[in-house]
């Protein structure tokens, strides 16, 4: 991605974030991305295209934000990141997972819907490869997907209640 396409990606992902994907007309899109309407349609030519390159953006800045830098035996590494999606959740605007919002708003765009499903694998992956619990992928997808779908309700309870989940499953493979 070029500086514009930086910049255009970082503020629809805040309008999104903000906003929801249904309040913002196309001006308020464009300015929130700080470019003219011709460069918004020059690198993103729908509404659909903001989404996805909104979504790929956040996608990129939260596995860098959740993943970088880990570092301790497994128990310290699982706790570190249970905190990190915590504030994540708590600094990022969040009324749940923006992935999930998009799809709620746009049913019926599979491009929309493959970047959810690519966005949890690699969140995933990545949890499962960290705690060195690659046997219980599922169970760790519930555990982010609980704390992230529970924030607007739970908020930072849910961070307590996915370690107590957590912290088990590392006694039993060690």
């Amino acid at each position: 991605m070029n500086k514009t396409q930086q910049k255009i990606a970082a503020g629809l992902e805040r309008a999104f974030a903000e906003h929801g994907f249904t309040e913002l007309g196309v001006d308020g899109l464009r300015l929130a991305a700080d470019v003219s309407l011709r460069t918004l349609y020059k690198y993103c030519p729908s509404k659909e295209a903001m989404i996805i390159m909104a979504l790929e953006h956040r996608h990129s800045r939260y596995l860098a934000y959740l993943f970088e830098g880990l570092s301790g035996n497994r128990q310290q590494i699982a706790d570190e990141l249970l905190n990190r999606v915590g504030r994540w959740m708590d600094e990022s605007v969040s009324e749940g997972c923006l992935f999930h919002n998009a799809v709620v708003s746009y049913p019926h765009s599979e491009p929309i819907r493959n970047l959810l499903e690519q966005h949890k694998t690699d969140v995933t992956e990545k949890m499962a490869t960290v705690t060195q619990l690659v046997e219980r992928r599922s169970t760790l997808l519930l555990i982010h997907e609980g704390i992230v779908q529970s924030w607007p309700i739970l908020g930072v309870t849910a961070i307590e209640s996915a370690k107590a989940l957590l912290i088990p499953l590392l006694s039993e493979t060690d």
